[in-house]
């Protein structure tokens, strides 16, 4: 620092400062040799096998690079044999079966089966008493609609018989007219035969006792209807069996075609018959025409309704359905829902002849 501060003030030329720094010897003595470079490198104490790095002048050709010509490289203390990747390097790999499915010699697992896409049950379920895919699922619940209908078919032929009798024959008219207490014996009967059916499970699906029941439900009632009838003309009972007939088998046959879900409306239906009823205590006390009319009109409206849930409700794809074995409940609510939607009809033509 002093020196070249001493530059400065002498306006002397400030020497190169490229120029080589003054060795440190003596005077007189040759400088110091540069490192001798050119001796042996560091001797490499890999054992990769390879030529050490050459030394000297870069005249050779340059370090190969890439993977080397032997063998792969050793891991750890091990340099003659490469270190296992896994314990079992002679077997293949065997995919692991679920426990269910059995072992890989169980051919008649649904892996290595045949029906392993198929609807049907395992091999080893014997029970039969389950539909085996789902077209014998439909033809189970055709059969049960069928019988269903049957069932009602034979109800509303003895009920039809019934209002025909007492209708057009003279003398049985007169008679329960006269004899007005068998009206409440029959009723005693159809209600105690109705709440047994629609309260115990058990013995509606107990053959044959639950027809029994049903015949005599089914008798008991259309001796109810046809003395009902017995008071109208013969016009207005045969004007009333023509609508009726009309009504339900239109509704029966829109029930099996929409796609609408009638069974999700069942608690507001349910709703609506208990105001109902307490509207028919109200008429039992004043009595009006138009009072009563309206009465009957909201009834049948209300049991058209019942008829379409009904239906629907035997048919199985909806929010509710009834089970094949309940084929009498299905036909006593279909046959109940018929005679009511009857029954307020008749007095709907019957209040507006008066």
């Amino acid at each position: 620092m002093s020196q070249e501060k001493s530059f400065l003030v002498s306006e002397e030329a400030y020497p190169n400062p490229s120029a080589p720094y003054p060795s440190p010897h003596a005077p007189g003595q040759p400088p110091i040799p540069p490192p001798p470079y050119g001796q042996a490198p560091y001797p490499t104490s890999a054992p990769y096998g390879q030529p050490p790095y050459p030394a000297g002048p870069y005249i050779q050709a340059p370090y190969p690079q890439g993977p080397y010509p032997q063998g792969p490289y050793p891991q750890g203390s091990y340099p003659q044999q490469p270190y296992p990747q896994q314990p079992y390097v002679q077997q293949p790999y065997v995919q692991p079966q679920p426990v269910f499915q059995g072992g890989p010699d169980d051919f008649d697992s649904p892996v290595h089966g045949g029906s392993y896409h198929e609807d049907g049950p395992p091999s080893y379920c014997d029970n039969q008493d389950f539909p085996t895919n789902q077209w014998d699922d439909k033809q189970i619940r055709r059969a049960f609609i069928r019988k269903v209908f049957l069932v009602l078919t034979l109800q509303l032929l003895v009920t039809f018989s019934f209002v025909c009798i007492f209708t057009f024959v003279d003398g049985v008219k007169v008679y329960v007219k006269r004899n007005r207490w068998t009206y409440y014996v029959s009723y005693a009967i159809f209600f105690v035969s109705l709440i047994t059916l629609s309260c115990c499970g058990e013995f509606r699906r107990k053959h044959p006792w639950n027809l029994v029941a049903l015949s005599v439900l089914t008798l008991s009632l259309s001796y109810m209807v046809g003395m009902i009838a017995s008071f109208y003309d013969t016009d207005i009972v045969i004007m009333a069996v023509g609508i009726t007939a009309v009504v339900c088998f239109t509704v029966v046959l829109f029930s099996l075609q929409t796609k609408y879900d009638f069974t999700s409306c069942m608690g507001v239906m349910m709703v609506c018959l208990i105001v109902l009823l307490v509207f028919s205590i109200l008429c039992i006390f004043i009595r009006n025409k138009i009072l009563q009319i309206v009465y009957a009109s909201l009834g049948a409206l209300l049991f058209t309704c019942f008829l379409a849930i009904d239906t629907q409700m035997i048919l199985g794809n909806k929010q509710l359905s009834l089970s094949p074995e309940e084929y009498v409940f299905a036909a006593l609510n279909l046959y109940t829902d018929i005679i009511n939607i009857f029954l307020y009809i008749l007095a709907i033509i019957g209040r507006a002849k008066e």
